[in-house]
């Protein structure tokens, strides 16, 4: 019920009550003619008097006092509306603007022209330039009326200097208490660098997801605490691991015992002393137990000039230790090529005349003397070995493929050892798979390699030798050569095949130098596993094909 209607009823209510509560008091006097017209004129009188004072205090006054009220709330919020930095604009049921702030007089282009009580389309006769931003403006109107909710929408409003700028714009629509519409007040902000802002950073996010998950390297991140917060999918691909299963986990034990330390010390002199961590080589240990070397680099992370952990990545360098193992291995064959070439020549020659004058010494000596003469020969023997190893390095043989019978080259090869694994008692057996193919190859190469292994497995204090053929799949024949010996120790197995390195009191290297080039020439591979008291396994894969 409206104010005004209150008053009425009130008003009515209150002039019933007096007019019958005045003629029933005057009913309970005896009052002649006279006493009675002159009470009721003055009782009329002070009706008026009272309705008087009624109308002016209930209804004029009240409504000068709520003109007052209403003027001055209507100047605090064109006050708070012009302090706005977003454009408000009041709009009556019709569409037409009743009210604006000065932001958004200034953005519209309507200080100079009398939009009070004009519709959007009105007003865009006047601004052609904003014509289809009102057009689209009125019919967000429509929706927020139609919807009969908040309607929220981004307007593009352009400026005079030619370019655009995005409002988030907001409507808000009131109705009467019949259901008509009553008012509607339209609010606007500027997100023009919000959103080139947030373009940026999506950009900037782009970038930096391609940089982390797309880069061809492992990339990762660690806190202070040295957990892994954050890797991309080359973490599988280099070992085997998921990121889930190391995710805010140390990486320590990935990382091979002997490197932690250093990893540990880099990692600390990173966070305190906010160093770069730069090219570290760094042995890793895989799921499958084969161990990988990367090269890491890390920098710190730092926000608001605090560091909050590392980020770098790892380069995996495994083939290119490799490389510079066998360019290491070959230079040095390239030494021992010069070397032999010049050395093998200058030896042979006075050999052939020791050799002749001793047997000669030999013949003529004394009986007493036959056993010096015995060792001067072998040890000139022995150095007739080593000028032939040397000439075999320095001199490659132009090697002539053909098919041969793996068989048949070992049953040569075991013939020659005969005598001396049965006077040394030693079982030297051939367990060949049935149906071995014939490969191609140089047999007298394959004799060479053959023998200088079981040559080394007899000087190891074999007691038993056993040589195993087998065909894992249709390309490649297995070769293991098994013995009991007294084994070699960890450390040095990776030194097998350099030139000059043995561990024999009288070895020179240079036979499993020699074996591990005829292997290299058929394309094959030559592996070892060794333990100290257990003997050892000499493992050769061929291609059947060369």
């Amino acid at each position: 019920m409206s104010k005004k209607r209150k008053v009425f009823i009130i008003f009515l209510i209150s002039s019933l009550l007096w007019i019958f509560s005045t003629n029933y008091v005057l009913s309970l006097f005896d009052l002649d003619y006279e006493q009675l017209f002159f009470l009721e004129q003055w009782k009329d009188f002070i009706f008026v008097l009272l309705c008087s004072i009624y109308f002016y205090f209930f209804i004029v006054k009240r409504e000068g006092i709520e003109y007052i009220v209403k003027q001055k709330q209507q100047e605090k919020l064109e006050t708070l509306t012009n302090a706005m930095v977003d454009f408000v604009v009041f709009k009556d049921g019709e569409g037409k603007w009743i009210q604006t702030n000065e932001f958004a007089r200034k953005l519209f282009q309507v200080e100079n022209i009398k939009h009070i009580g004009k519709t959007n389309l009105e007003i865009a006769e006047y601004i052609p330039t904003y014509r289809e931003t009102l057009e689209i403006c009125q019919k967000a109107d429509e929706e927020a009326w139609s919807e009969n909710r908040v309607h929220r929408h981004i307007e593009v409003i352009p400026m005079p200097d030619g370019s655009n700028k995005l409002f988030d714009t907001v409507k808000i629509p009131t109705f009467n208490e019949d259901g008509s519409r009553k008012e509607l007040v339209g609010l606007g902000r500027d997100i023009t660098d919000k959103v080139a802002a947030e373009k940026k950073l999506a950009e900037s996010e782009q970038r930096y997801k391609s940089l982390f998950e797309y880069n061809p390297e492992l990339v990762y991140m660690i806190d202070l605490n040295g957990r892994l917060t954050n890797v991309n999918s080359n973490l599988h691909k280099l070992t085997g691991y998921t990121s889930a299963e190391y995710m805010n986990e140390s990486i320590l034990p990935i990382i091979a015992k002997k490197d932690r330390p250093k990893v540990k010390k880099a990692f600390i002199e990173a966070i305190k002393h906010k160093r770069s961590w730069m090219n570290n080589e760094i042995e890793l240990i895989t799921k499958d137990k084969s161990r990988k070397i990367v090269r890491c680099t890390a920098v710190p992370m730092i926000i608001n000039e605090q560091i909050v952990g590392l980020i770098g990545y790892a380069i995996d360098i495994t083939k290119e230790k490799e490389t510079e193992e066998i360019l290491r291995r070959t230079e040095k064959l390239s030494v021992v090529g010069e070397l032999a070439a010049g050395v093998a020549h200058e030896i042979r020659n006075p050999l052939t005349s020791l050799i002749g004058f001793v047997q000669m010494l030999q013949q003529s000596g004394k009986e007493s003397d036959q056993f010096y003469y015995k060792i001067m020969l072998d040890e000139l023997d022995r150095i007739n070995d080593i000028a032939s190893e040397l000439l075999a390095l320095a001199k490659p043989q132009k090697i002539k493929f053909e098919k041969k019978d793996l068989n048949d080259i070992f049953s040569s090869v075991i013939s020659l050892f005969d005598t001396q694994v049965n006077s040394l008692g030693i079982q030297l057996k051939l367990d060949a798979a049935e149906s071995i193919p014939l490969i191609y190859c140089e047999p007298n190469q394959l004799k060479q390699l053959f023998i200088n292994i079981i040559k080394n497995s007899i000087e190891a204090s074999a007691h038993k030798i056993e040589i195993t053929l087998s065909k894992p799949d249709n390309k490649y024949i297995s070769i293991k050569v098994e013995d009991d010996g007294c084994g070699i120790e960890e450390s040095r197995l990776k030194h097998l095949g350099e030139p000059f390195y043995s561990s024999k009191e009288k070895g020179t290297g240079l036979g499993l130098t020699v074996s591990h080039r005829i292997v290299d020439s058929h394309k094959g591979e030559i592996f070892y596993h060794s333990k100290v008291g257990n003997g050892t396994i000499v493992h050769i894969i061929l291609p059947i094909q060369n």
